[in-house]
């Protein structure tokens, strides 16, 4: 039986890590790209780097610092602007997204597709993702999917098999493939450690802590731990 031949966007976090090792297990060919759009947290191109290093795959980081000024009322991207800590919250967290990301990089992923004959391009949004972002819904990557496969001869697939889960059941799935956690970068700060306490790292200790996975992850001194959240009331989100 041939191979399937995909390209995965690969940020360096753990959904698309969870994601590379699965698509490795279940024996496609992986290319991964990374995008450099001027992300405050471009710590996880490294990341990103050395894993595909460790794991012999082809990757590619593209700089698209050019366009960081179209882009620049995230939070992600902008000096002046905090981001904010916190669990996900609708209203918080809308200053975290990054306009047409998704598009910009299914795009460049489908483009590379083409060109090296691959069959899909593959992607780790889950669940809780269209809670938040728009560009996570499913519509967008239902219309995405039509586009990918009417704009060249050579018909690409948009592959998206962590759609129905949780952030924790990738978690587990991710601990049963054997992944490297600590080798994995979250935090959208892009400090020397994870803060603990921005929505990605909040999500990122949520899923440990909901799979029952233990947490390899080094966190700020300042940061609180899973118990002191619990005290205090925190929430734990299902969806995530």
């Amino acid at each position: 039986m041939q191979k399937q031949n995909t390209i995965l966007i690969y940020s360096g976090g753990m959904d698309s890590t969870v994601l590379l090792y699965k698509l490795l297990n279940d024996n496609y060919t992986v290319r991964c790209l990374s995008i450099d759009y001027g992300q405050k947290h471009k710590r996880e191109l490294n990341y990103a780097k050395s894993l595909c290093e460790q794991v012999s795959v082809e990757h590619k980081i593209i700089d698209l610092t050019s366009v960081t000024e179209l882009l620049s009322n995230s939070s992600l991207i902008n000096p002046e602007q905090a981001i904010p800590q916190g669990h996900y919250e609708k209203e918080s967290m809308k200053a975290t997204v990054v306009p047409n990301r998704n598009m910009i990089l299914l795009s460049l992923a489908t483009a590379w597709a083409i060109n090296c004959k691959a069959s899909s391009v593959s992607y780790a949004a889950h669940a809780g993702d269209h809670t938040i972002y728009p560009d996570c819904r499913e519509s967008f990557a239902n219309g995405m999917n039509e586009v990918m496969q009417l704009c060249d001869w050579h018909s690409v697939k948009l592959n998206r098999p962590f759609v129905d889960m949780t952030k924790a059941g990738i978690c587990k799935l991710g601990a049963q493939l054997q992944v490297p956690y600590e080798k994995t970068w979250s935090c959208y700060q892009g400090n020397e450690l994870h803060c603990g306490r921005c929505g990605t790292c909040v999500e990122r200790r949520e899923a440990f802590y909901l799979a029952g996975v233990e947490d390899p992850t080094e966190y700020e001194a300042q940061a609180p731990t899973i118990e002191q959240m619990l005290e205090t009331n925190w929430k734990l989100n299902e969806e995530y």
